[in-house]
């Protein structure tokens, strides 16, 4: 496995990968898990070369968010991912992905806008400007995210098409399925946060969301059916609720029905230090 920090490197590399065959692109900033995994194996299983990118991105962080403080260990990733054959780690400086000078910014409106867009202002920005370079740089033939993270998915995907991107196509980016802890809290590198205390209390966010499923699916009024998985985080011990929404899975507008299109539950909720996000499917009409 190459383990690579500047982009003549990179780029020599990939030509070599491409000759063999289709690459494929896992972005992460590191402190990689199980859902990680997940991703890496779903990415050979699709191509012949898998390159997984491990860079913390300071673009997407808000000035009171964890940028110091989030997890980075690139030798224990490093260890992971070649135990699970993985060709090339591509892990750039900040310096190297934002040289001096560095003056453009990426914005994707619409599905970019309300859940975390307007809770983490210019979030989206950041991810959507780091992707771009990512592709750009790697220029993989498919992409594979994690659907936990359902709205950056969209924005990715969005941005995608817009540009007419190539390398990746819109259609080559591929979301995969979230992995979940034994209980059902969605994985996540931030669960590392958690206190065993906080970390036993959390649980109620996928067993808050799937009860909340159950009543929208039978009827019970949505607004009410969120207000009702709001009150239950706070009183299973999370400080508070950023958002609870049924949206348009594709566009993510807010709906305050049942409707015949694919929809999905997303919430996102503080606990301790940790700031946790979840989305589930709910049955359309």
């Amino acid at each position: 496995m190459q383990l690579i920090h500047t982009l003549d490197p990179l780029r020599s590399a990939v030509d070599a990968l491409r000759s063999q065959g289709p690459v494929a692109l896992v972005p992460t900033m590191g402190a990689l898990h199980e859902g990680h995994l997940t991703l890496v194996r779903e990415a050979r299983r699709r191509a012949a070369s898998v390159v997984v990118s491990i860079f913390v991105n300071p673009l997407q962080f808000g000035a009171n968010e964890d940028l110091d403080a989030y997890p980075r260990q690139l030798e224990r990733d490093c260890a992971l991912l070649e135990a699970e054959g993985v060709d090339l780690v591509w892990a750039p400086s900040v310096e190297v992905m934002y040289p001096a000078r560095f003056a453009t910014n990426v914005s994707v409106s619409g599905v970019s806008e309300g859940l975390d867009g307007a809770a983490r202002p210019g979030h989206f920005d950041g991810v959507a400007t780091v992707v771009s370079k990512l592709f750009n740089q790697v220029r993989p033939d498919l992409a594979l995210f994690g659907e936990k993270d359902w709205q950056q998915l969209a924005v990715i995907r969005r941005m995608a098409r817009d540009l007419d991107l190539t390398l990746p196509r819109a259609d080559a980016i591929h979301g995969v399925s979230t992995v979940r802890e034994a209980d059902g809290l969605a994985m996540s590198s931030r669960n590392a946060y958690l206190t065993p205390e906080q970390r036993a209390a959390a649980v109620a966010l996928p067993q808050a969301m799937r009860a909340a499923i159950v009543e929208i699916e039978s009827g019970v009024d949505v607004g009410d059916a969120l207000a009702h998985l709001a009150r239950t985080l706070l009183a299973s011990g999370f400080l508070s609720v950023d958002y609870a929404e049924l949206c348009d899975a594709a566009d993510l507008s807010v709906l305050m029905a049942r409707g015949p299109k694919p929809m999905r539950l997303l919430v996102a909720a503080r606990i301790g230090k940790a700031r946790l996000i979840d989305n589930m499917a709910v049955m359309p009409v």
